[in-house]
């Protein structure tokens, strides 16, 4: 079968790394790290597994960074190669294997992507997966299984990004009949956002801030005000389609990204701008709550500055590696910052 496949290659990974920021094409060019192959589907590594076939797959900003080489090569250690990406994954259920109780033949599923104990036949479980944090799993490079912190990232799989692809049953839920396959590719990355809010402290009154209007971004603003949250809630928004549907989704208002946005989110909460000798404003004042759901140097940076004194700031987006964060906002502001990832047993009040 055809599939996106991703091999290794120190050599490109540097070149592609070096380039993809000023030559469009050099991710997907000559140099890439992927390559449209010929591939086998994976076998079922237990009777517990089951064989998705795509019907839809999502591409999340984790594959868009691997793709360009821009991510960190923290999680380096924790995949196996060649993979095929894709776990934002709208499937059925091809194949079940002989032990597979929960889902059968023609069911419609998503993936709940983590590659944790369970699914690697690994008992007892760690302690995180013993608290329902299975993104958090220590086992990821043990098990049944070749390393891997999810699907789309383990050469065992198969992933989203290929007709077919293999999950554990521990792994697949049920889609209603009433959601489409275009909605239903967006409920990993929702539990995602979702995740970032459950993981703040937002309090009724207090003003929350979004910083990019992306995907998680938007789905961020929905998770707030699906569970009830009534604040008001300032997004910053670069195109004029992400501010439409910012505001369809709940934002209050819309504020801008870049520079401008030290002239307007002070207008909008009331904070006083000091401008030192050399970089950046400081704002006396600011929101309450801050979601980076961008997770670039800059946004980190303003999501700390534009922060009040004792303060929340809530990492979603997918992070690269932070240059240029003035980490004194943090200590001076006695800021809380938080990191956000994936998803697992969320308890909401």
């Amino acid at each position: 079968m055809k599939a996106v496949q991703y091999t290794k290659s120190i050599p490109r990974y540097l070149a592609v790394r070096a380039l993809s920021s000023r030559a469009r094409g050099a991710a997907t060019g000559p140099l890439s790290l992927l390559r449209h192959a010929d591939v086998d589907p994976p076998p079922l590594p237990s009777g517990r597994w089951i064989r998705v076939r795509t019907r839809l797959s999502g591409i999340c900003g984790s594959d868009l960074a691997t793709v360009c080489a821009k991510g960190s090569p923290y999680f380096s250690p924790f995949i196996s190669t060649p993979f095929v990406l894709g776990h934002e994954v709208v499937g059925e259920v091809a194949e079940t294997g002989a032990d597979v109780e929960d889902v059968s033949v023609g069911d419609r599923i998503v993936i709940e992507p983590a590659l944790h104990c369970t699914v690697r036949d690994i008992s007892p479980v760690c302690q995180p997966c013993s608290r329902g944090r299975y993104a958090a799993c220590e086992n990821v490079l043990r098990g049944n299984l070749a390393p891997g912190i999810q699907t789309g990232y383990c050469r065992d799989t198969g992933g989203g990004w290929s007709p077919e692809f293999v999950a554990h049953e521990r792994q697949a839920v049920r889609v209603p009949d009433g959601v489409s396959d275009e909605a239903a590719v967006l409920i990993e990355p929702f539990a995602c956002a979702l995740h970032g809010v459950l993981r703040a402290s937002v309090v009724p009154g207090q003003s929350v801030l979004i910083l990019g209007c992306g995907t998680i971004g938007l789905l961020t603003i929905a998770a707030l005000r699906g569970l009830g949250f009534d604040n008001d809630i300032l997004a910053s928004a670069k195109h004029p389609r992400q501010k439409e549907l910012a505001l369809s989704l709940g934002a209050t208002a819309i504020v801008p990204t870049g520079a401008t946005l030290y002239d307007e989110l002070p207008r909008a909460t009331g904070a006083t701008v000091l401008h030192p000798e050399i970089g950046k404003p400081v704002l006396i004042g600011g929101v309450d709550v801050t979601f980076d759901c961008v997770g670039a140097s800059s946004t980190i940076d303003d999501a700390v500055r534009m922060t009040r004194s004792g303060g929340e700031v809530i990492l979603v987006g997918m992070p690269s590696i932070p240059t240029g964060v003035d980490w004194t906002n943090i200590w001076h502001k006695e800021l809380r910052v938080q990191g956000a990832y994936a998803y697992g047993i969320e308890r909401w009040r």
